[in-house]
């Protein structure tokens, strides 16, 4: 990899919430692949946590989502070698039926409860999940 790769990237996961269920979905086609994970991406440019939760969330799974705050922040280093820094945030559901909008980056979008969750969970998922059930700020993995 060249210098310019291995410069730490930040990522967003958002627990979208709906009617005591959270969304997830299977990534493809990259590190992490066959893991469940919130919607998410990468935080743009000028772009505000809060713009950036709502834009994944539209572009991944083509739902709308409404009171949008901050869960937690830390670092993602075990999909060697990337390196993220990794926003949580947390959602409620507003409208629209969840759909694959990328389908070369994640497979069906479904509800679960957060109790009984399919396995495995993306690293960056598990941890935001773990630190709003914990109201836990930081983490480091």
């Amino acid at each position: 990899m060249t210098d310019s790769e291995l410069k730490p990237k930040v990522g967003m996961g958002v627990i979208v919430f709906k009617d005591g269920k959270v969304l997830l979905g299977e990534r493809k086609g990259h590190f992490g692949n066959g893991e469940y994970q919130f919607p998410g991406g990468h935080l743009e440019y000028m772009e505000t946590f809060e713009d950036c939760a709502a834009r994944e969330v539209r572009e991944e799974c083509g739902i709308e989502i409404k009171n949008i705050k901050f869960v937690s922040v830390g670092t993602i280093k075990i999909y060697v070698p990337r390196h993220y820094v990794q926003i949580g945030m947390v959602a409620e559901w507003t409208s629209g039926e969840p759909k694959v909008m990328e389908p070369e980056k994640s497979g069906m979008w479904d509800w679960y409860y957060p109790d009984n969750l399919p396995k495995p969970l993306f690293e960056g998922s598990r941890i935001i999940l773990e630190n709003y059930k914990q109201k836990r700020v930081y983490f480091n993995s």
